[in-house]
This record gives structure tokens, C-alpha cells and sequence, in this order.
């Protein structure tokens, strides 16, 4: 249940079937913990295995990348999202990270990628920013997307110009906001077993009730294991990081 004053008016496609999943994986975790600096986020990205590839991946699957921009203010680390406009073809209006396809003519390599699209999205300039890790792979369901998202650490707040076509609003997030109890939801979705990928009859599906917006899909799925990263282990049957691939 979303807690009231939390949450955005992100179209949310649930089955008929679903239910309420586990307690945020932090939930207990001490208040002090849940202050994260941009060392911690670097000592941390610094450890991680090398990425596994996303399960499900097909023929048909394009490779796409993230960025995950992530900068210090007031000693605690915040992460940089976008929101796609009502205009844009598919997605519209949900929250995401700067990112897109793989374009072989463009890009040497996925990070290439990511560090282009955000430039194209968010005028991030590609220079100022140190990539520190690039996660786990996951398959999307919708697009069928092969993602690979990429943490690159910024000196400081960016001036950003958002690309009017592409990007309605830029915002940031401190992660110990992402980190509070009330913030976190999880929902188990019964799905068609087309979709399911060999991990189950249902998937647990994440949400970020932020004041104003709902990060939910992918991009919940990627913070979710960033920030298991950045505090304990998670079990990884329930979030596909770390562990195994993940598939959204």
C-alpha cells in the first residue's frame, strides 16, 4: 500500500492477480547506515564481480545501456533520474535513467552508450563523469531490451539541460531517501509464463514511492541492486542482483 502523501501518477499495469511482497531488504538497517556517501558508493562499485548477462536474452533482444549518475551534496550521495514525457511512444511518463540503444555506428561499446545517451538526454558532459562499475544485465519484458546500466560518479551537481523531446524533467534523490522503509514497496505479480524466464510463477516487482512520482519497472530493479550493493546482501531469488541475472 502506498503510504499517503507518496507516489506519482505512473500508469501502473498490475495483473488481476497480484499481492503484497516482502518488507524493504534494508528494512532494520540503522538510520546512521542509511546516510551513503559518494566514497561508500565508490568502495562499494570497487567490490562487485565482474556483470552477468540478462536471462532470456533472444535473437530479437537489442542491446541498450544506462547511466546511473550519482553525485555528493552535504556529504550524502544522489542519484540523478529523469522523467520521460506523455508525448513519447511507449513508457510515457515513467521515471528512468539517462539511456538507450546501442548503436553500432556511434557507440565502440555499451558504457559508449550510456555515456552518450545521457549526454543526449541530460547534456551530462561525457568527461565529467567516472563510470565506477557497470551491474548486471537484465532483460526488459516490454521492449525486449538486453540493458546494461553503468554507475558513473559526478565531482558534484551538474548543470543539466534535458532534451525537450526526450526528457520532461530531471530530478535527484539522496539514497538515504531511497533507503527509508516507507519508500520501498514490493508486489508480487502473477504473469504469463511467456514472460516468466524460468524464475518462477510470479515476480516480485519494485516500487520507490517518492513525493510526487513512482519509480517502478527496470529502473526500480536497478536500484534495488545498487543500493543492496551499497548496504547488505539480498537474497537474489527476489531481485535478480547480486546473485543471478535479472529479467524486468
Amino acid at each position: 500500500m502506498t503510504t499517503p502523501g507518496r507516489g506519482g501518477a505512473q500508469r501502473i499495469p498490475r495483473p488481476s492477480s497480484f499481492r503484497a511482497g516482502d518488507p524493504a531488504p534494508w528494512a532494520g538497517l540503522p538510520a546512521a547506515d542509511r546516510r551513503v556517501s559518494l566514497a561508500r558508493v565508490r568502495a562499494a562499485c570497487a567490490e562487485l564481480p565482474a556483470p552477468r548477462p540478462g536471462r532470456g536474452v533472444a535473437p530479437s533482444t537489442r542491446a541498450a545501456a544506462v547511466l546511473v549518475p550519482v553525485f555528493e551534496e552535504d556529504g550524502e550521495a544522489r542519484v540523478i533520474l529523469t522523467k520521460r514525457p506523455e508525448t513519447m511512444p511507449s513508457h510515457q511518463g515513467e521515471i528512468a535513467f539517462p539511456g538507450g540503444k546501442y548503436e553500432p555506428g556511434l557507440d565502440g561499446d555499451l558504457r559508449a552508450t550510456a555515456l552518450r545517451e545521457a549526454h543526449e538526454e541530460i547534456g551530462l558532459e561525457p568527461g565529467t563523469v567516472e563510470v565506477v562499475a557497470e551491474l548486471d544485465h537484465l532483460v526488459t519484458v516490454s521492449a525486449r531490451f538486453d540493458l546494461a546500466p553503468f554507475v558513473g560518479l559526478l565531482p558534484g551537481r551538474p548543470a543539466l539541460v534535458p532534451h525537450v523531446r526526450e526528457v520532461d524533467a530531471v530530478f535527484d534523490v539522496a539514497i538515504s531517501e531511497l533507503l527509508r522503509d516507507d519508500v520501498f514497496r514490493e508486489e508480487r505479480w502473477e504473469v504469463p509464463p511467456e514472460m516468466l524466464v524460468g524464475v518462477g510463477k510470479d515476480r516480485a516487482i519494485h516500487f520507490f514511492e517518492l513525493a510526487g512520482e513512482t519509480v517502478w519497472g527496470a529502473t526500480a530493479r536497478i536500484l534495488v541492486g545498487l543500493l543492496g550493493h551499497l548496504t547488505r546482501p539480498i537474497p537474489p531469488s527476489e531481485t535478480g542482483f547480486p546473485g543471478h541475472p535479472g529479467v524486468w
